[in-house]
C-alpha cells in the first residue's frame, strides 16, 4: 500500500511548478488529488504563471502515476471559488485527509503598491482561504501543510529594498505563514488535525527560473542570463548546490501528509540545503 493510500488532498498552485511535483508524488503514493490554479497572469508579477495546458499536463502525470484529479481554474484570493473547488472534489471523493497551501508568487524589482498586495494576498490570504475551506471537512488525523520560504526567514532577503515592494510582500506573507501555521497547531491539534510549514531554498522552477529573479543574484549586470546567475545561487544553500528540486520538497509534503508524522505539528520545516544554519549561525534558543 501506499504511503498516502486513498487519501485525498488538496493542493494550490498545483497546475506546474511544485504544485504539480506534490500531485505527482502524492498520487505515486495513492492519493487522489483536488487541484486549483489560477492559470493567467498577474500584472505585477514579471515571470508568466502557469497555463490551463500546463494544467492539462499535471492532470495527465497523476493519472499516469496511478491517481485521479479534479482540477478548477480559481484564484486562491476568491475564497468563494476556493470553497467551490473543495466542495466539488470532496463531492467526488467522498472526504479530504489534506491540503498543502501551495500557490504563490514572488513580483520582485518594483515599487507598485499593487505589488506588495498581490504577493500578500496570493501568499497569505491565499494560504488562509485554503485553510478555511478545507477545514469544515478535515478530521482527525487530517494534515495541513502550508509553504513559507527560506528567504523570507532571513532578514536583508526578499524584503531587501532593492528587490521593490512586493519583495517586502511576500517576504511579509511567508512570515505570517509561519506564524499562522504555529498558532493553527495549537488551535487544531484537539482535533488530532496537524499543520507545517515547509520553507524551500532556491527551488528549480519558473519563479527562479526568470529575468527578474537572474537580476537579483547578479545586479551588476543589465541583462544577466541564467549562465550568468547560476554561480551565485549557492549562495542560499550550505551544501553548495544552486537549488533543490521540486521533488525534493514534495518528498518533504509527502511525509507531513502521510500517517508517519501523526505526531508532528506546529513545525518549521525547512528543504533548504543548509541555507539557514548558514546565513542564521548562532544556536537555537530553547
Amino acid at each position: 500500500m501506499g504511503r498516502v493510500q486513498n487519501k485525498v488532498i488538496f493542493i494550490t498552485g498545483a497546475a506546474r511548478g511544485q504544485g504539480r511535483a506534490h500531485a505527482v508524488r502524492l498520487a505515486q503514493e495513492g492519493a487522489n488529488i483536488i487541484g486549483v490554479d489560477i492559470c493567467e497572469d498577474i500584472k505585477t508579477n514579471s515571470y508568466g504563471m502557469a497555463t490551463p495546458e500546463d494544467f492539462d499536463e499535471t492532470v495527465r502525470l497523476v493519472e499516469a502515476a496511478g491517481g485521479r484529479m479534479i482540477t478548477s481554474i480559481a484564484d486562491v484570493r476568491d475564497r468563494q471559488a476556493i470553497v467551490a473547488a473543495v466542495e466539488q472534489g470532496v463531492a467526488e471523493f467522498g472526504r479530504l485527509d489534506g491540503i498543502v497551501a501551495q500557490a504563490g508568487i514572488c513580483p520582485l524589482g518594483t515599487d507598485d503598491p499593487q505589488a506588495f498586495l498581490d504577493a500578500f494576498t496570493v501568499d497569505f490570504v491565499g494560504v488562509v482561504n485554503a485553510v478555511e475551506a478545507a477545514v469544515p471537512h478535515l478530521s482527525k488525523g487530517g494534515s495541513i501543510v502550508a509553504t513559507g520560504s527560506l528567504a523570507a526567514l532571513m532578514a536583508g532577503a526578499t524584503d531587501n529594498p532593492s528587490n521593490g515592494v512586493g519583495g517586502l510582500g511576500y517576504s511579509l506573507a511567508k512570515r505570517m505563514v509561519a506564524s499562522f501555521i504555529n498558532d493553527l497547531a495549537v488551535v487544531l491539534g484537539p482535533k488530532g488535525i496537524r499543520a507545517n510549514a515547509v520553507h524551500p531554498t532556491n527551488c528549480n522552477t519558473d519563479m527562479l527560473n526568470s529575468d527578474i529573479m537572474y537580476r537579483q543574484f547578479r545586479p551588476d549586470l543589465e541583462a544577466p542570463t541564467r549562465e550568468d546567475a547560476l554561480p551565485f545561487f549557492p549562495a542560499m544553500t550550505m551544501m553548495g548546490v544552486p537549488y533543490v528540486e521540486p521533488e525534493d520538497i514534495s518528498q518533504m509534503v509527502l511525509f507531513l501528509l502521510s500517517d508517519e508524522s501523526r505526531y508532528v505539528t506546529g513545525m518549521q520545516m525547512r528543504v533548504d540545503a543548509g541555507g539557514y544554519v548558514r546565513n542564521r549561525p548562532q544556536q537555537p534558543t530553547f
